[in-house]
């Protein structure tokens, strides 16, 4: 008699496998040797093999007993009974057809299957940078599909209701059955009368065609929050398309893209501004008036201050995304500007100047 193949070995599952993915693993196996499917000589031995390893492995008594004893006849580890080893197990495939069914679309398969939701959508939306900033309320134009407003998303022509498809008798579901020479296979899939909803429609909208949905152009207000960055993406839930047969509808995706300032540009939080000093400002010291997002406001610069030097104004920066409250600092760096064309006048100015250094 030939000698059987460890049971773990059969479903290809390792010997700590739960029992969900022995079960996965069996209908796996199982579609693989079904003799209706597989036509190979040993399919039928194959499938009766990877039924008797499912069969001990999803029972814990059985599998505790094979993991300690194996295959051994006569032995405590015996098939499903004392004394009585595997081989002479009896009817391997009874009550077979109905773990079948349960797997392959049987008993356990019921209710009707959930109407599709709608599609997600796409928009741009362009903000200025002060907008992104502070935040700002601006329209966007899309085209979305919505439920009819003749028939309020019945799919039927007011004044008639869709009837209870007979074929399924409302449950949108169909069971067929064959015989083979190992029991029944039973498949169940969505019914080909009314496509799984269950209903007929009978008397189809005018509007909508029968499809419950029609397509609308709308100009949907998008709250941009405060501290918004290029590149973001905001989320409208339920502004999408309308779902299927009263499913939740699709969500908007927004993509901003926020303008560049002719002044100032953005690190994070934080704003950065490039001021301009002539050599005297810089050598001397000044006081400036500096561009925020605030307005302008005064800068002192101490003599001797150096190109490159940063200054930071505390809270002038952009709000915090989500946080609008706390703000980040604008960070002010200085550049000396050195002029490229000399008045006589200016030369001989910085001629003395530089004689006066030397010395």
């Amino acid at each position: 008699m030939a000698t059987k193949r460890d049971y773990y070995e059969v479903l290809e599952v390792p010997k700590d496998a739960s029992e969900e993915d022995i079960r996965k693993a069996f209908r796996r196996k199982a579609l693989e040797y079904h003799p209706d499917r597989n036509k190979a000589e040993d399919a039928a031995d194959r499938f009766k093999e990877v039924n008797e390893a499912y069969q001990v492995l999803t029972d814990p008594a059985r599998r505790q007993r094979y993991d300690r004893f194996g295959h051994t006849a006569g032995g405590p580890g015996a098939g499903g009974q004392q004394g009585g080893g595997f081989e002479g197990s009896g009817d391997v495939f009874g009550g077979f057809g109905d773990i079948f069914d349960a797997f392959f679309g049987g008993g356990v398969a019921g209710g009707r299957p959930q109407a599709r939701p709608g599609r997600d959508l796409s928009a741009k939306l362009t903000v200025s940078f002060e907008e992104a900033a502070f935040g700002t309320n601006k329209n966007v134009d899309v085209s979305r599909t919505e439920r009819c407003t003749r028939c309020n998303g019945t799919a039927s022509e007011p004044g008639h209701t869709p009837a209870t498809c007979e074929n399924c008798k409302g449950s949108g579901r169909v069971r067929r059955s064959q015989r083979s020479i190992f029991g029944q296979f039973v498949t169940e899939a969505a019914c080909n009368v009314c496509n799984g909803s269950g209903r007929v429609v009978s008397h189809p909208c005018t509007q909508c065609k029968g499809s419950g949905r029609e397509r609308s152009k709308r100009a949907l207000e998008v709250a941009v929050p405060a501290g918004v960055f290029n590149g973001a993406r905001l989320n409208l839930r339920g502004q999408g398309d309308a779902g299927e047969s009263g499913a939740p509808a699709g969500d908007l995706l927004v993509d901003i893209r926020v303008e560049p300032h002719p002044h100032f540009d953005r690190e994070e939080n934080d704003i950065l501004y490039t001021l301009n000093l002539t050599y005297p400002q810089a050598a001397l010291g000044t006081e400036v008036a500096v561009p925020t997002l605030d307005g302008d406001t005064k800068l002192k610069v101490p003599a001797g201050t150096a190109a490159g030097t940063i200054f930071a104004l505390k809270g002038k920066g952009v709000p915090h995304l989500g946080r609008p409250d706390r703000r980040g600092d604008e960070l002010v760096t200085v550049n000396v500007v050195i002029p490229e064309k000399l008045s006589k006048r200016q030369r001989q100015l910085l001629e003395e100047l530089a004689r006066e250094l030397d010395h």
